[in-house]
């Protein structure tokens, strides 16, 4: 559940870490299901996973629509260790009702980053993006999206570890070195002033809210860093890139999941014959 620190140190810093938000086995399951498919470049496909970069930039291959890739990733969308504390901060306890789900994922993918890659810094408090807005009012958080990133790879120093600027969804400027380190090609977080690198162990999980400045540093060790992502925002929101879930999948998933992964019951149920 959400403790009253929790809720002090979101507002404060923009994120949390949770250690051992998976257990080993949990991790072992998904690495095994990512090592089953087969090498995806952006544009590609393995049935409904969908390879994809972030245009040009050097920042590593992601794996999208990932819940697609078996059991493990769907156990995911509602796990314990996250699903209250993102639903809090979103505030989709609020739009629950007998139509709409509390939540919306509008984006989730496994992120593949090798040596010499990074990704830029992006976002902050000072852009007026309505999806990845911060707000807190009458003392409830209305969030746009709030982001999960789960390790399944140790990433300490070298490994091209996730950076966040705290405090920086609260930002009405931007960094006066954005410029020099904003997404583009060779970009990374490395030396800007005021960005934490934040290293976690395999099955730590990083929670931060998207208005948050982020970015990465470039990974320098051999080998390759494996995050897994889930976005998550209010249960009226669309999918970021157009993906959408797959039949397949919808029929599998649980109810409850089910209103995540598609919150909307769509209308007509059958086709209508005119009288």
């Amino acid at each position: 559940m959400v403790s009253d620190l929790d809720i002090y140190l979101f507002d404060l810093r923009g994120y949390l870490v949770l250690d051992g938000a998976l257990t080993a086995t949990e991790v072992d399951e998904l690495n095994a299901c990512l090592d089953d498919i087969p090498k995806l470049n952006p544009g590609e496909w393995h049935g409904y996973v969908a390879g994809h970069s972030y245009g040009d930039v050097t920042s590593g291959v992601n794996y999208q629509q990932i819940y697609e890739a078996g059991e493990p990733f769907e156990k995911l969308i509602d796990h314990p260790s996250w699903y209250e504390k993102v639903k809090h901060f979103v505030g989709g306890q609020n739009s629950f009702d007998s139509h709409h789900g509390p939540l919306f994922i509008d984006e989730c993918f496994a992120n593949f980053r090798q040596p010499g890659e990074a990704i830029g810094i992006h976002s902050g408090g000072h852009h007026t993006v309505k999806r990845n807005q911060y707000r807190v009012r009458n003392g409830k958080f209305m969030c746009g999206q709030v982001n999960i990133l789960i390790a399944l790879t140790d990433i300490g120093p070298g490994d091209g570890g996730t950076m966040l600027i705290p405090g920086s969804h609260k930002q009405h400027f931007p960094h006066p070195h954005e410029g020099d380190h904003r997404m583009r090609e060779d970009a990374s977080v490395d030396g800007i002033v005021g960005a934490v690198e934040v290293h976690l162990k395999k099955g730590d999980a990083a929670l931060f809210v998207d208005t948050l400045a982020h970015g990465s540093a470039k990974r320098a060790n051999e080998g390759t860093r494996r995050v897994v992502i889930y976005r998550y925002g209010p249960s009226w929101g669309n999918f970021r890139h157009g993906y959408e879930a797959s039949p397949e999948l919808l029929a599998r998933l649980t109810p409850e999941r089910r209103r995540i992964v598609q919150p909307q019951r769509l209308l007509p149920r059958e086709p209508q014959v005119s009288r």
